[in-house]
């Protein structure tokens, strides 16, 4: 490390929080309560690899008990550490709070490198995990709901569910003790692209925005517009495609082992599909090599989304970034040092704690529909059918016009699971997106959208606090 001091990623989000709560009228008391992680739990467990006994480093952290249960994913990085954690954790609260999902903030982590175990290694130290989780009661439909997050996947999750139900026989509701299931085992369809779709739909809320735009010398819409990934992994990937889908143009992708860019725009499954080939996304055909993957973020391009690991632009690089918007779809990419350097240049920065939301927003989705027990669109699905079925033939009976057979089609459709699933994620990131720029619009002296956003978390959360009377 050179001369200055270590980042701190809690640090980063206090920072963030204080910068917010000027503009709030909350007793200082609520604002510290807010602040604080309320629970902690750091332990080390034993588990044979091979011949060889290892010592397991592992957290789970609850930020926030203003609503139950909590809510937040578990990393498996070697990255994993007490700060990062409780960083995450209270990033889960204000991320929560704005998209109005009725959770409280919490994050897990276990210090390791997933690479080096086999799956067999992997699921003892994940089962081994949800039982040091159960002993403490840090996990439960009604307590605490773990996620994936960097490194874990559905397969995880199945096996925190297995251990968990083994654990509480005939415990009705303990589907709804983990999300981010595979759907045969009570997860939602929709889950594993919600990320990178409410990374869409966040920012072409944001496009659509006349003034927003205006200011930015950009014009409305996500048409024609371009746009750079880093990061392709599940959020990188699905924010690459809905954009390419939208009508958008991917430039370039880079990941760690470096970047490609094509003016012409990218497809992120053959670039997906290359690097599963040769282990790589350089040499893609078509595209140019760039070495350095972070010079990828400088390219000139109107919209960046940093897809990867949290502090990537900082007070250094951040004057040579020439996107006109930064979709934060990580997990903290951006030191307090970048903001500033952003906000004074005039880019508009969309912040992570509700831009990437879309992962607990779908996660309260398969949550609500394990408390339920039954799968969304079941009920309605055929009756919705039916009824546009005879709207259909009634205006065909009175105009004497038949629809023809594609529109049929497309008008008769009852929704499947996955068609409420979007529409609900939609709806959230559309609202979560004025309600900020609202908030924003009605304060000027407000310098950013990430300042805006903590406003109208810490709002909500105090205002919970308040109405629970735990302060009298």
């Amino acid at each position: 490390m050179s001369g200055h001091q270590e980042y701190s990623f809690f640090g980063a989000v206090e920072k963030s929080f204080d910068k917010a709560a000027k503009f709030t009228n909350w007793d200082p008391g609520i604002l510290e309560q807010i602040k604080q992680c309320n629970s902690v739990y750091r332990m080390h467990f034993p588990v044979k690899i091979g011949d060889q006994i290892e010592v397991i480093k592992a957290y789970r952290v609850q930020h926030s008990h203003h609503k139950t249960p909590c809510k937040g994913g578990i990393r498996f990085a070697t990255s994993v550490n007490l700060d990062e954690v409780m960083a995450l954790a209270a990033l889960m609260t204000y991320k929560c709070a704005i998209v109005n999902v009725p959770f409280g903030g919490a994050k897990g982590g276990i210090t390791i490198d997933p690479k080096k175990y086999t799956p067999y290694e992997l699921e003892k130290i994940t089962r081994r995990y949800t039982h040091e989780l159960i002993k403490k009661n840090f996990i439960g439909p009604g307590t605490d709901v773990p996620a994936p997050d960097y490194g874990t996947g559905e397969r995880e999750m199945a096996w925190i569910l297995d251990t968990y139900m083994s654990q509480k026989p005939g415990e009705v509701d303990a589907l709804g003790c983990v999300t981010g299931k595979p759907v045969t085992q009570g997860g939602v369809r929709g889950r594993r692209e919600a990320t990178g779709l409410g990374v869409f739909y966040g920012i072409r809320e944001v496009c659509n925005m006349p003034d927003v735009m205006q200011r930015l010398g950009l014009t409305p819409g996500i048409e024609g517009k371009t746009v750079v990934v880093q990061g392709l992994g599940n959020v990188g990937y699905h924010a690459a495609k809905f954009f390419r889908q939208g009508g958008a143009k991917v430039i370039a992708i880079a990941e760690y082992e470096g970047a490609i860019m094509n003016p012409d725009g990218l497809n992120e499954d053959e670039v997906f599909q290359h690097r599963k080939k040769t282990g790589s996304i350089l040499n893609f055909p078509g595209a140019t090599n760039i070495a350095k993957s972070t010079d990828a973020l400088e390219l000139d391009c109107e919209i960046l989304i940093p897809a990867a690991l949290e502090n990537v632009i900082n007070g250094e690089n951040a004057p040579r970034i020439k996107a006109k918007i930064i979709g934060e779809a990580a997990n903290g990419p951006l030191t307090p040092e970048a903001d500033d350097v952003f906000a004074a240049k005039g880019t508009l920065v969309v912040p992570d704690m509700y831009l990437n939301a879309g992962g607990v927003t779908v996660s309260y989705f398969e949550w609500l529909k394990n408390l339920s027990h039954v799968r969304y669109g079941r009920l309605e699905k055929r009756f919705t059918e039916n009824q546009n079925k005879n709207i259909i033939q009634q205006i065909e009976g009175l105009t004497g016009k038949k629809v023809n057979d594609e529109e049929k089609v497309k008008i008769e459709h009852g929704p499947d699971e996955v068609d409420l699933v979007y529409s609900g994620l939609e709806e959230t990131m559309i609202s979560a997106t004025r309600e900020i720029m609202e908030c924003w619009k009605n304060n000027p002296s407000i310098p950013d959208m990430r300042t805006a956003a903590y406003v109208v978390a810490i709002n909500k959360v105090a205002t919970s606090y308040a109405e629970l009377g735990i302060f009298p």
